[in-house]
């Protein structure tokens, strides 16, 4: 019991159970009491000579020597090393008026504390070792001078009890250390991956606008050439008249508004990745137009994809035709890159939605993560054009499942020449 409840102590628990450091200075002073009564260890062990009466002897002044030493360890958390000295004195004290104390355990367990309490930093604390040295020596010239004769059973006992109570101490200081080491390690790595998964939404985001960027300049630039077609068509007036003035109106605003949107969204422009075809290969328009191409990509790549598609065509806005788009690049990569070679896609169309399924099986060697950066950027995708997105092992395959609403045209659509 005495064990239990100095690990517990040692663990720091003993605030949520203000009770633990009364228990164990009550075991240690009934255990201090049992070894009086009877003679010290070695009589109760039948090794040395009876002390039958001894318990007879014990009085007053015993039982308060006992006390005195068990009960400072209720403090031995807050104040290790004077609980130690007060308890190492009153065993001195005890073994100097004649009682057979030649298992000195208050000292022992307040040693343990002393031990447990300490940075376990590897160099050796000198005034603490003399201190515990001097302490043990006045305990033993005590039980020497009150025998009359070589404290062998006291040096034997106490001493394996003192080194023991050192030596737990220690490790449970450097138990806690290593708990509280790997405790510190999980909060940075959780405070990183959070980081991790802030920046990828950035660069996704990012994305996203130079994405917006290239359909809105398009949309807009088109509705100045057709606001300046139509001025012109409009053949000379004697004077402008209110039509000339709205179209002229409309067209400096759409190339105003052009160029401001070119020179906000430029700086998140960067050089464009190579493309799978090689040197001169042109990109696919980002929609769900180029899924054969996309495809038709990873299968050079060796990625076995298989392709099934049900329901009306889409009817998706440039944004999420482009989110679409994107989804499916990313698990296809993802498959690829995790799975043992092979994909399978689903592309179905309703009225309202478009629901996109890519499952691949998860290689043996390497188990899929529930999460990484380009599962982030996916859900980014969906999240930002009013969609839902799930992406996790199901059954020992890994499955995105992506739906995406079917909304009203949006800036890129309907703008033809």
């Amino acid at each position: 019991m005495s064990a239990i409840v100095m690990h517990r102590w040692a663990s720091g628990r003993t605030s949520s159970e203000p009770g633990l450091p009364v228990a164990l200075a009550a075991v240690v002073g009934a255990a201090t009491l049992l070894l009086l009564a009877h003679g010290g260890l070695e009589a109760m062990r039948g090794a040395g000579p009876a002390g039958g009466d001894r318990a007879a002897e014990l009085g007053g002044p015993a039982l308060a020597l006992t006390v005195a030493g068990a009960a400072p360890l209720i403090l031995g958390r807050r104040f290790p090393v004077a609980v130690f000295m007060a308890s190492a004195a009153v065993a001195a004290l005890l073994a100097g008026l004649g009682y057979s104390l030649d298992l000195a355990l208050a000292p022992a367990v307040a040693l343990y504390m002393v031990s447990a309490s300490r940075r376990p930093d590897g160099a050796i604390d000198w005034p603490l070792a003399g201190l515990i040295a001097g302490a043990f020596g006045v305990y033993l010239a005590a039980a020497a001078g009150a025998q009359g004769s070589f404290p062998r059973a006291e040096l034997l006992h106490s001493g394996f009890a003192w080194a023991v109570g050192w030596v737990a101490g220690e490790r449970t200081g450097l138990r806690r250390e290593h708990i509280a080491d790997l405790t510190e390690r999980a909060r940075r790595a959780e405070h990183e991956a959070a980081r991790d998964r802030q920046l990828a939404a950035a660069e996704e985001r990012a994305r996203i606008a130079r994405d917006l960027h290239d359909s809105a300049g398009h949309a807009i630039s088109v509705i100045a050439l057709r606001a300046g077609a139509a001025r012109l068509r409009s053949g000379p007036a004697p004077e402008p008249g209110p039509l000339l003035e709205a179209l002229g109106a409309i067209e400096d605003l759409a190339r105003r508004t052009a160029a401001e949107i070119d020179g906000i969204v430029s700086h998140l422009r960067d050089p464009p990745p190579p493309s799978a075809g090689g040197p001169g290969a042109v990109e696919a328009p980002t929609g769900l137009a180029s899924l054969d191409t996309l495809v038709g990509r990873h299968r050079a790549a060796g990625l076995d994809v298989a392709v099934t598609t049900s329901g009306p065509p889409a009817a998706l806005g440039v944004t999420a035709d482009q989110a679409a788009y994107r989804i499916l690049q990313e698990a296809l990569t993802n498959a690829a890159r995790h799975g043992p070679g092979s994909a399978r896609v689903e592309v179905a169309g309703t009225p309202t939605a478009v629901t996109l399924t890519v499952v691949n099986p998860i290689a043996a060697t390497e188990p899929r993560a529930g999460g990484g950066h380009g599962l982030v950027g996916m859900q980014e995708r969906a999240t930002l054009v009013g969609g839902s997105l799930e992406a996790g092992p199901v059954g020992g395959v890994f499955r995105v499942h992506a739906v995406l609403p079917v909304g009203a045209a949006d800036a890129g659509e309907g703008a033809g020449p």
